[in-house]
């Protein structure tokens, strides 16, 4: 197998070939080596391949689970593994070491994939451009001038390169679907506690952790994979009624669609091939039999963007802290970028009044978004208002935005995917368009609470009407 053929193919086939002994798992870490030498050095995305795993690898055992042998990629923040490194792409965190594996990182283990790696993300995986002090900036494999999203940004440029076939990401505020969209990739964000966050957090919020990928389908065997229950969470949703996988290619229903390209920021807009793309998916919705109707919820956006950052900063003095002391540092400028700074001091100016409020306008947006998806079966919009931009505007280098004027800017662009994120729903990006100058453009379905299933039979029904898997980034290792 050569470099072309192996990322030509997504985690299900690799598995396949794994478990027939037509392929060797050393195979694969060989053909992963030579993929992150040939396009890393282009990207910047993986800053550290584990060297002694590699070394290390056995032919001979061989997983039983559905990803056996295959390459995987961990995020540099979220879901750590026992003595590896987590830096979370902060110069505060360099060096930490975590100190034992996460749910999730043993359910990736137990499910046969080799974990070989770790991927950049923004300090603390605050943004929607993974750049940082401490490892530079990430960029995009289909435009290297440009943003590759955030903040699972090293993941989403590992997987459009094809060093590897699918990696872990997490999403707070659309930290999946934003460089999936960016990237050309499948991003879905579970329902929240679809995907344990176990040991260390219990009550998910706004959190949820899982993977990247190029295929429907991989996404489907990967979340049948690790939303397994765990003893100690705090609740459990609702469960499938048969396997994700088996909504590959399966029938759909009639569904009530809503659409939407109208910005929820007052004075910002959707680019117009943004907005053709939408329009495209729409009439293939149509055409599938479903009830398209162009509606959208209403909200005050200065309530929810307040109340927004807030739930997201408050508390987050308190982890730093902790850090700091078990690492016996001192927060900084020679050691935090300013707009952290300026996250971490608002995070100090907060009170238990302030939550309440919060708290109180996250219930209201929940109730609103409730009520509106009585009427409907999933919401269409964009995932990325605009295309991918160059670096350095959403640098966290910049002194001229404090937090809230930040978050405000990525607004900008992401204002569609955190609404998912307070209400707990289900969201999945596909990349269903390409830009006039071939960028990817991402199309985003948010689903009732606990309906995974209808959003990967939808996908998987437009990933065979409007097929992306031939369209291959200038940087890549086929080339």
């Amino acid at each position: 197998m050569n470099l072309k053929e192996y990322s030509s193919c997504d985690g299900i086939a690799l598995a396949e070939l794994v478990k027939k002994r037509e392929l060797l798992p050393s195979e694969l870490v060989s053909l992963f080596l030579k993929a992150v030498e040939k396009v890393n050095p282009s990207i910047n995305a993986v800053i550290e391949v584990y060297s002694d795993r590699i070394k290390n690898i056995d032919d001979q055992a061989i997983s039983t689970g559905p990803f056996s042998g295959v390459p995987f990629l961990m995020k540099d923040i979220g879901a750590g593994e026992s003595g590896r490194r987590q830096e979370m792409g902060s110069r505060l965190m360099k060096g930490h070491v975590a100190d034992k594996d996460s749910f999730l990182t043993a359910l990736f283990k137990n499910s046969g994939l080799n974990l070989l790696g770790r991927t950049t993300t923004p300090e603390f995986a605050l943004g929607i451009s993974t750049e940082s002090v401490l490892t530079g900036a990430t960029r995009n494999p289909w435009n290297l001038e440009d943003m590759v999203g955030g903040s699972s940004g090293g993941s989403a440029a590992c997987i459009a390169a094809g060093i590897v076939p699918m990696a872990h990401g997490s999403d707070n505020g659309g930290s999946i679907r934003i460089p999936a969209s960016a990237c050309g990739l499948v991003g879905l964000k579970p329902s929240r506690g679809r995907v344990t966050l176990g040991p260390d957090i219990g009550d998910p919020g706004m959190l949820q952790e899982f993977v990247l990928s190029r295929t429907v389908r991989d996404t489907a065997l990967m979340l049948d994979t690790v939303s397994k229950p765990v003893l100690g969470d705090p609740y459990i949703i609702i469960q499938p009624v048969r396997p994700y996988i088996q909504e590959i290619n399966a029938p759909t229903e009639s569904l009530r669609i809503a659409w939407n390209t109208e910005s929820w920021q007052p004075g910002s807009s959707v680019n117009s091939e943004v907005v053709n793309c939408v329009e495209q998916v729409v009439s293939e919705c149509e055409k599938a039999g479903h009830k398209v109707v162009e509606d959208s919820p209403v909200f005050d956006y200065e309530e929810y963007l307040q109340a927004v950052c807030i739930a997201w900063a408050f508390g987050m003095y308190a982890m730093v802290d902790m850090v700091v002391a078990a690492e016996r540092r001192t927060i900084s400028e020679e050691n935090m970028e300013p707009v952290m700074l300026s996250f971490y001091k608002y995070s100090k100016s907060l009170t238990g009044a302030d939550l309440l409020m919060t708290n109180f306008v996250l219930n209201k947006i929940q109730r609103i978004f409730g009520k509106f998806f009585e009427q409907y079966d999933m919401l269409l919009t964009p995932t990325l208002m605009k295309l991918p931009e160059p670096l350095g505007k959403y640098s966290k280098m910049r002194t001229d935005l404090d937090y809230v004027g930040f978050m405000r800017l990525c607004d900008e662009t992401k204002v569609f995917t955190s609404p998912a994120n307070v209400t707990g729903q289900p969201a999945i990006t596909l990349p269903l368009g390409q830009s006039k100058s071939n960028l990817p453009i991402g199309v985003q379905f948010i689903a009732r609470f606990g309906e995974e299933d209808k959003l990967i039979r939808v996908a998987s029904s437009l990933e065979q009407k409007m097929p992306w898997r031939e369209r291959i980034p200038p940087v890549h290792v086929s080339k």
